[in-house]
């Protein structure tokens, strides 16, 4: 398959999506088990072995791709099923594996040599060195870049990293430092990083107090709104907090990353695909989005101009933002 102007690299957090997100127009689809191995690890998300045989064989009747992310950091003496991850996901036909931990990495390249082998954005690999290393050592074909880069500073990435560049191009943004989320186990005890789940539901409360609607995670208070007011997921880094008795968006203000403006400059600097995030999201988001940057993309490998879908209202927070890929306060 060749990918028009830019590989469009869309979530599928089910079977559903999956098929939602090829009919929409992806030309690439991630997924996950439905275990601890993948960032993404809530009830009722991702697949078993035979939803991923049974996915991966849809997609590939499409002449479409499937990537698997098994990109979580196992603790000391339990890589068992990281490597089972890996060794299913390899068995079942996937194109490739999304891998962040060193250990697992050496892994899959030397127990499966000819896999395909994809550095997720959890590696936090984000200059030409560490890339080097993840290269020349495990033999990686593309990186997923850390939201901390300008588009030039991708593109001297590009130029000097020797591998295939995947960058965010539209969904929710966390606190930019990938694959350091700890805030949420220290609250929970189970952590994004190893467990696969920031904020897990059943630590989760929505309590109406007054008029007010007050959301906890794990006891502690993330926020409060008017009871009529649409309120987020309560995600540690997005909490509205309480310092020096200010309340206030400490570390990250709800606001959704979207780069539909600057897709030329992205191709320009050399990026090979685009990632659109939401595995946790519905299949109604899937397609709207993955239909609306399908329509763009198609319209600039035409050289027409671009269609102008507003995707305003499926942001997180209801704003948008290029987040570092246009550093507007340096």
């Amino acid at each position: 398959m060749t990918p028009r102007y830019l590989e469009l690299v869309c979530p599928a957090g089910t079977p559903a999506a999956l098929r939602a997100a090829i009919e929409a127009g992806a030309d690439t689809v991630y997924c996950g088990f439905a275990d601890a191995t993948n960032a993404r690890n809530y009830p009722g998300l991702n697949f078993d072995r035979d939803d991923m045989k049974e996915g991966i064989a849809f997609a590939h009747r499409h002449g479409r791709h499937v990537l698997v992310a098994i990109n979580t950091f196992p603790r000391a003496g339990e890589t068992a099923i990281w490597h089972r991850a890996v060794d299913d996901a390899a068995a079942l036909g996937a194109d490739a594996v999304i891998l962040a931990d060193i250990g697992v990495l050496d892994y899959a390249s030397r127990r499966h040599p000819d896999l395909r082998l994809h550095l997720s954005v959890q590696a936090a690999a984000s200059n030409p060195i560490s890339l080097a290393f993840y290269r020349e050592r495990f033999g990686i074909r593309r990186a997923v870049l850390p939201r901390v880069l300008t588009v030039p500073e991708i593109a001297h990435m590009v130029a000097t990293m020797g591998v295939e560049a995947e960058v965010f191009a539209f969904g929710s943004l966390g606190t930019m430092t990938e694959g350091r989320c700890i805030l949420s186990s220290y609250m929970t005890g189970r952590s994004p990083s190893s467990d696969g789940v920031c904020a897990p539901a059943e630590h989760v409360r929505f309590d109406e107090e007054g008029e007010e609607m007050v959301i906890r995670l794990g006891g502690i208070t993330m926020n409060r709104f008017p009871r009529n007011q649409a309120a987020a997921y309560p995600t540690p880094c997005k909490a509205r907090l309480v310092t020096r008795g200010v309340p206030s968006y400490l570390f990250d203000e709800p606001v959704g990353l979207n780069v539909i403006d600057i897709l030329p400059s992205l191709k320009e600097a050399g990026v090979t695909a685009l990632k659109i995030e939401g595995r946790q999201r519905s299949r109604a988001y899937v397609t709207q989005v993955v239909r609306a940057f399908r329509a763009e993309l198609d319209a600039l490998d035409r050289g027409a101009p671009s269609p102008g879908i507003d995707l305003s209202g499926l942001v997180e927070g209801g704003k948008e933002t290029f987040g570092a890929y246009k550093k507007g306060w340096r």
